[in-house]
């Protein structure tokens, strides 16, 4: 799977109005790159074979009546069915969008009954909470299985698709026009129901155009699908921006086995949320920790060579002769065989976002030659809005504008954008339509920002979450948050508690992979997380690591009181949104007693 060196002509698929025609003209100019596969090969489609099994799918939705207009949903973790079904159904004009595949019965019904969707597209193992949702929602007419054999009120896959020989292909692309929604983004529902963003063919068109000005791609260009469908960043970065430059897609259907996919695929984008990069660097951190003293010292010296010169570039000054030398041997010789192992020896760009990323996180893998660039995008913008240049990282920041994006503050510090890649409004709310976007056409993004005076951004946290102290004081639990996770890789999730308080408090969740394992090291035995968060010589360590966050925050921003909750918090639950965004104020309640003794 190499990438191609030949760029598409300028007038090609980037020029299309549409996304739908833009895969016809993608299809046309690399008939023979692969498009979409499986880890094993087991799938493997070239851009050719994709798109006319797109056009004999869309036939078949014809036929069971999806047309202009209407609505389909799609429950499919990572595999190439869903961009399938997908540009199947964006190709009669209609709409479809994902649902989180961890959603229960009851999320599911007010989905479709807010879409209206007439078909939903399944695997075989979402079948029985999607007949749950079903039943109160009378819209849904088919539901499709891709993996299965057509049963009672299922079709499959295999049985639509080719049915209709009679669709005229070329007259349903002529009609999908720039305006026409292309998808849905539901929130994610961090303040209560999710609303369905509305994303044009243009805006996205307009998108993928300004990520290209940013990292050219050239054809070929490898990435792993592997976030939620749901979310904008996966349709983003692993479906529309390859539809578009002819990428080609390896599909991860569990996403806790990323990073042994990295080695396999070696991305030339990549792209993750935070909590990614900090679990890699506790790896390697791991493995370091294992070896023995006389291994260590060279690979501690290499590490503090390079992050002394991470930080001179940042701050602008000149890096020593004797350092750049020194840094260029120790690249040589360890981390270029570091980002080999990782699988991150051919990339391009690589990218982090969706939260707030510890600064010592960047700073450790721009020392090993892997300069991660923060970002910031909503679904509201197409997941775009700021971005750090590939070859001018301001680390803290989420970078300058996108191109093609507008950007100021409003009195109180809230960040406003505007341009051609915004959302049509919510699906159904035009009140909250209005309140996002306001009649000069600038979108009151929820987030407080700072705009240095190079055009970078600093996000400082959501507008409706900053702490505000019983002295009124004004914090970000969000950065405050990130220093907790990242002091210690026994700390996987943190909670920061001081709204109206006097002092700052956490929840502290233990990471499910490391702390059972510095367990075992520490000879406590084979025990659960609900074991060990009540564990002393746990508590100790953790305190240990919340010292050392406390170390790099000001006095009123530290934790003076903590408590491990008992056990995991997992997406979707009870803690946390499908993208892993905390649900402040169910947390509040279901630990309110815990949170009250800490203030007892």
């Amino acid at each position: 799977m190499e990438a191609s060196t030949t760029s598409p002509p300028a007038d090609r698929a980037v020029e299309a109005s549409t996304v739908t025609e833009a895969l016809r003209r993608t299809a046309a100019e690399h008939p023979d790159l692969v498009a979409f596969r499986t880890r094993d090969d087991g799938v493997s489609l070239t851009w050719s074979q994709f798109s006319q099994r797109v056009e004999a799918l869309a036939g078949g939705l014809a036929a069971l009546g999806v047309g202009r207009g209407e609505c389909v949903a799609l429950m499919l973790s990572n595999r190439p069915e869903f961009h399938l079904a997908d540009m199947a159904v964006a190709m009669l004009g209609a709409t479809p969008f994902s649902i989180y595949t961890t959603y229960p019965a009851a999320e599911i019904e007010y989905l479709l009954n807010d879409s209206r969707a007439r078909v939903v597209i399944a695997e075989q193992q979402f079948l029985e909470v999607i007949g749950e949702a079903r039943r109160n929602a009378g819209s849904v007419e088919h539901l499709i299985v891709v993996d299965g054999e057509a049963g009672d009120g299922v079709t499959a896959l295999s049985d639509v698709e080719g049915s209709n020989p009679d669709f005229d292909a070329d007259a349903a692309v002529a009609a999908v026009g720039p305006t026409d929604v292309l998808t849905l983004i539901y929130t994610s529902g961090t303040t209560g129901r999710p609303k369905g963003v509305q994303l044009t063919h243009e805006a996205i068109m307009f998108s993928t155009r300004s990520a290209q000005q940013v990292v050219s791609l050239p054809p070929g260009s490898r990435v792993i699908s592997w976030l939620p469908a749901a979310h904008i960043a996966e349709r983003m970065a692993h479906h529309y921006i390859p539809i578009v430059f002819a990428g080609s897609v390896t599909c991860a259907p569990d996403p806790r086995q990323i990073v042994a996919f990295l080695p396999e695929v070696r991305p030339n984008w990549f792209f993750a949320v935070p909590r990614i990069w900090e679990k890699l660097k506790s790896g390697l951190e791991a493995m370091q920790a294992a070896q023995t003293a006389e291994q260590r010292e060279p690979v501690v010296k290499a590490m503090d060579a390079a992050l002394q010169r991470v930080r001179l570039q940042q701050r602008g000054e000149p890096v020593p002769a004797e350092l750049e030398a020194q840094v260029a041997k120790a690249d040589e010789e360890l981390f270029s065989k570091l980002r080999a192992m990782l699988g991150l020896d051919q990339v391009l760009t690589v990218n982090v976002g969706a939260a707030p990323t510890p600064r010592e996180v960047l700073e450790f893998f721009h020392a090993i030659g892997i300069e991660v660039a923060e970002l910031w995008g909503m679904s509201e913008t197409c997941g775009i809005g700021t971005v750090n240049r590939p070859d001018r990282i301001k680390i803290g920041t989420v970078g300058p504008a996108s191109p093609g994006v507008e950007l100021k503050l409003a009195d109180d510090g809230e960040l406003l954008c505007r341009g051609t890649f915004m959302m049509s409004g919510y699906r159904n709310q035009p009140a909250q339509t209005a309140e996002a976007l306001d009649g000069d056409g600038w979108l009151h993004t929820g987030d407080i920002a700072e705009i240095d005076r190079d055009g970078f951004v600093k996000i400082i946290d959501r507008k409706k979450e900053l702490i505000i102290n019983a002295a009124g004081k004004n914090m970000s639990p969000a950065n405050i948050e990130a220093e907790l996770k990242s002091s210690s890789p026994l700390i996987g999730m943190a909670c920061c508690i001081g709204d109206m308080r006097p002092y700052n408090t956490a929840l502290i969740v233990l990471d499910a992979d490391f702390a059972p394992a510095w367990a075992a090291q520490h000879e406590l035995g084979d025990r659960t997380l609900e074991q060990l968060s009540s564990e002393p010589t746990m508590i100790a360590a953790v305190q240990l690591g919340v010292d050392r966050a406390n170390s790099h925050l000001a006095r009123v921003e530290q934790i003076k009181k903590f408590t491990i909750v008992s056990g995991d918090w997992l997406p979707g639950g009870d803690e946390l949104t499908p993208t892993m965004k905390l649900k402040r104020k169910p947390i509040a309640a279901k630990y309110a007693e815990v949170i009250d003794a800490m203030y007892a």
